[in-house]
Formats: C-alpha cells, sequence, structure tokens
C-alpha cells in the first residue's frame, strides 16, 4: 500500500457543458447550492433545486450538525430565506437531523413569516404528522411574537395562516394576556398593524401618505429600497429622511442587504431621479464594505460575462447573474490596494474600471450576457500581458465549454498551474461560485472555492491567504 503517493481524492467529470470538470466534496458542494438559491427559481441551466435536495439529504445523514448550522448561517449572514427553511424542513423529516431542529428553528426565524413558510413548507413537502422537534421549535418561537408581528404576518390571503400555526403547535401562553391576545388572532380581533403596507392600502400612494410614514419611521430598509421609486415619484418633502437612512453606514450593515439589492433599486429609479437619490444608493453600496479588510499587492479580478449568466436572479428581479457578479467584481476592486480588471466570455477585455465612478452605474453598464465561457482567458492575458499578480478573483458560474483546456479535455486548473510556471508567481486563486451547479474548475494547494450573492464572501480572500479558515470552517465553527 501507498504511504505518500496516495490517490487524489479529486473526481473528474464533466459540468452542464460537458466541459471536464472537478466534482464537488458534498459538504462544500451543499454549501455553494444553498448560498446561491432562492429555491425553486429558474436558473440557465434549469431549476437546480432538485440537485440541491439530493446533496442536502445525505450530508443530513452524516452531519446534521453542519446542516444545522448552514441554515442559521444561510439566514442570518447571507439573508438568505427560502432555502434555510427548506434546510430546517429536511432536518426535520431526516431522524439523523432531529436533535438540532428546535435549536435551528429558533435559529432562521427572524421574522413573524419565516414560521408559516417553514411549516407550509413541511406540510406541502411531507404532509403530517409534524415532527416534535420542529414543533417544540415553532412553539418556541410563536411565545416572542407580540401583537404587532402576528398582526403583520397573520397571512390574510395565504393557505396557511398564523393562526395555522397556532392550532398546528399547541404552544402553551405564558400569561393572560398572551392568551387573550392568542384569542384575538384566532378571532380575527387583532389591532391593526401600523405599517407601509396597511397605510398605502388604505390612504394610498401619496404625497401625504408617504410623508406620515417616513416620519413614523415604521418603513424598513429594504421597504425603502423597494418603494423608492414610489417614493420619489411621490415627492414627499421629507424625502431627505429617506435618502439619510439608505446610505446610513450602520443601517446598511444591520438591513444586511445583499449588493444586488441595491443595484435593483439602482435600475428602476424613474428618469426624473435626480443625483441625490443615485449618490445615497452608491454610498450604501459603499457602505456595505467599510469594515472589511484591504487585499495587499496586486489583485486580477476576472467576472464571467457570458450567455450562462444571462439568468435572472429571480422570476421577481430585473437583475441578472451577470450584474450580480459584475456588482461583486467592482465590491472586490474597492478593498484591493492594486487591480486588474477583466470581463470575459469568449473573448476578455480588460475594464478601465476607475474608482471615483459610482460601483451601481459601472455595473449597469459593463455586465453583458452573451456568448460562450471560455475561463482560460484570464490566465491567458495575464501570461501575454507579463502581469505579476499576488492573486485571482474569479467570478463565474463555471459552465467552461471552450478555451484551450476544452480541447483537451482538461479543466482550467491547467491554465492555472501555467500562469504559476511561466510567471513565477505562486498566486492564489480564488474561486467564487454564482450559481451553485455542483461542480468547479480549480483544485489544490492556494485554492480557495467560495459561494454566494453577498460582500461577505469578500471577506474569506484574506481569511484563506491567513490560513485563518474558509467559508466552510467559519459555518463549522458557527455558533449563535
Amino acid at each position: 500500500m501507498a504511504k505518500f503517493n496516495k490517490p487524489s481524492q479529486t473526481i473528474l467529470t464533466t459540468n452542464a457543458e460537458g466541459h471536464a470538470a472537478y466534482a464537488m466534496p458534498e459538504r462544500l458542494k451543499l454549501v455553494t447550492q444553498v448560498l446561491t438559491s432562492f429555491f425553486r427559481e429558474e436558473k440557465f441551466y434549469g431549476d437546480n433545486s432538485d440537485g440541491l435536495i439530493a446533496t442536502l439529504e445525505p450530508v443530513i445523514r452524516k452531519d446534521p450538525e453542519f446542516v444545522s448550522k448552514l441554515a442559521v448561517y444561510a439566514r442570518r449572514v447571507f439573508n438568505m430565506r427560502s432555502v434555510s427553511h427548506v434546510l430546517v424542513c429536511y432536518l426535520a423529516h431526516e431522524p439523523a437531523g432531529k436533535p438540532f431542529v428546535r435549536n435551528t428553528v429558533r435559529g432562521v426565524v427572524q421574522r413573524g413569516d419565516d414560521a408559516t413558510e417553514i411549516l407550509s413548507f413541511y406540510l406541502s413537502t411531507f404532509g403530517k404528522p409534524i415532527p416534535n422537534a420542529l414543533r417544540k421549535g415553532l412553539e418556541d418561537v410563536f411565545l416572542t411574537f407580540d401583537e404587532y408581528t402576528l398582526a403583520k404576518y397573520k397571512g390574510t390571503s395565504h393557505a396557511l395562516k398564523m393562526r395555522d400555526v397556532l392550532c398546528l403547535t399547541r404552544p402553551k401562553p405564558q400569561s393572560e394576556e398572551q392568551s387573550a391576545m392568542w384569542k384575538r388572532l384566532l378571532e380575527d380581533r387583532l389591532t391593526p398593524p401600523l405599517t407601509w403596507e396597511t397605510q398605502l392600502s388604505a390612504n394610498g400612494n401619496t404625497r401625504e401618505t408617504w410623508e406620515a410614514l417616513i416620519d413614523s419611521g415604521k418603513v424598513g430598509y429594504m421597504a425603502l429600497l423597494r418603494n423608492l421609486r414610489n417614493i420619489i415619484s411621490a415627492q414627499p418633502s421629507n424625502i431627505e429622511k429617506v435618502f439619510a437612512q439608505i446610505e446610513s453606514p450602520e443601517a446598511v450593515r444591520a438591513s444586511r442587504q445583499l449588493p444586488f439589492r441595491f443595484l435593483s433599486a439602482y435600475k428602476n429609479l424613474p428618469a426624473n431621479a435626480g443625483s441625490r437619490a443615485l449618490d445615497a444608493l452608491e454610498a450604501a453600496a459603499e457602505a456595505s464594505i467599510g469594515n472589511m479588510e484591504k487585499l495587499e499587492g496586486t489583485t486580477v479580478i476576472a467576472v464571467d460575462c457570458s450567455g450562462s449568466m444571462s439568468s435572472l436572479v429571480s422570476a421577481n428581479s430585473t437583475v441578472r447573474c451577470a450584474e450580480i457578479g459584475t456588482m461583486l467584481g467592482l465590491l472586490a476592486n474597492r478593498i484591493c490596494q492594486n487591480s486588474i480588471f477583466y470581463t470575459f466570455d469568449d473573448r476578455i477585455q480588460q475594464e478601465p474600471v476607475s474608482r471615483r465612478q459610482g460601483m451601481l452605474y459601472t455595473a449597469t453598464h459593463l455586465s453583458r450576457a452573451n456568448g460562450g465561457t471560455n475561463m482560460d482567458l484570464p490566465f491567458l492575458q495575464m501570461i501575454h500581458d507579463r502581469v505579476k499578480a499576488d492573486r485571482l478573483i474569479i467570478i463565474s458560474d463555471n459552465m467552461c465549454n471552450m478555451g484551450e483546456t476544452a480541447w483537451y479535455k482538461t479543466t482550467v486548473q491547467t491554465c492555472a498551474d501555467r500562469y504559476r510556471r511561466e510567471s513565477g508567481r505562486d498566486i492564489w486563486v480564488h474561486a467564487i461560485d454564482l450559481m451553485g451547479y455542483g461542480t468547479q474548475q480549480f483544485h489544490g494547494p492556494k485554492t480557495n472555492i467560495i459561494a454566494g450573492w453577498s460582500e461577505k464572501v469578500l471577506q474569506f480572500i484574506s481569511l484563506a491567504e491567513r490560513g485563518a479558515g474558509s467559508l466552510e470552517a467559519a459555518i463549522d465553527g458557527y455558533s449563535w
């Protein structure tokens, strides 16, 4: 038996395009699928939610604690809702996951409708009975809901309502006041909540309505972004409060918005929005990376803008995957000491990205989504231009389908090795996966596979280079 020259654990496979790729280890594959999924949403190569489930079930059986941590990490750190609900339900269904369910529910439920969504998904997927661990977890969080929460998320038009959660989980009230409140819920007599939805419904999308809502402080950060077009069109006299809230670094960090939310709001601004609205959104995007560690040396950033990046992030969004990639690349550019910025498909182009130019403006003008995917090009261009890089950040869906490596049925890893060999630079390759199709192009020392649509992925660049941990390790060590 060989003692030192052991077989490689990296398995060569093919991606959806038939190009050579490496199969991902199960846990890493699950991480990439979870952090790039709104679940049951179409992607360029179809909805890969069933593939996520196929990865999830065996990981639960082998390492249910990791799945528990991943569910809460996805919800609290990466602000992913629907997929975290799915993880909770499959944990509850699998015998190995049951000991972790109650605590996971407490970690995942951040809003009242998290509870209704979890229970609705479980019942529609597995039916009754509800596992005791899931019932106990939902009972725990239901006890924390006040009247405002119950009224806001009671679910008038939904198949499963908040009162159904009460009836199905049967929590014991902790006081007479709570018992009376639950009775009002069952009888539909809760005090109507003062929310932007109820006020707009009652009073109309008018200047006066928005002035009252803005002064009330009842409009959350996400709601401000989603309604910014309506607010600007209504022209409330106190609109400066909205802009101040949007650009506040503290509010940005507390909101945990994914970067493409700023881009979506930017794209939806009316033609007469004016520079103040644009500046507020740009400032918000900048604030999202305000405390992030800087990357020393020279960084090459390469963003995939090929045709397979053309799909929308969700059916309700106007943002394409290519724009998410460009946005993440521009955020990375902001934390680099020196940088070279490429976009590529079946050709490559160095982009004159200026740090004085707004990221949102640049993202909408740089990102295209057409052509094939030749991931060899960044390495070949670096060799041609004799770039002395310290790292490459490559942002892609990994669906390579052309280039030198395509002819030889090898992965892009051969190009990374060639650059290291010919340049004499033992660079790091940080591959950010945006779509979670389940394969990777790189492996070996100084390779860092990360995934997600959040700026949070960028912090794992410096962490990996210091040997301080990977995204997978961060989830392993996560506690709440």
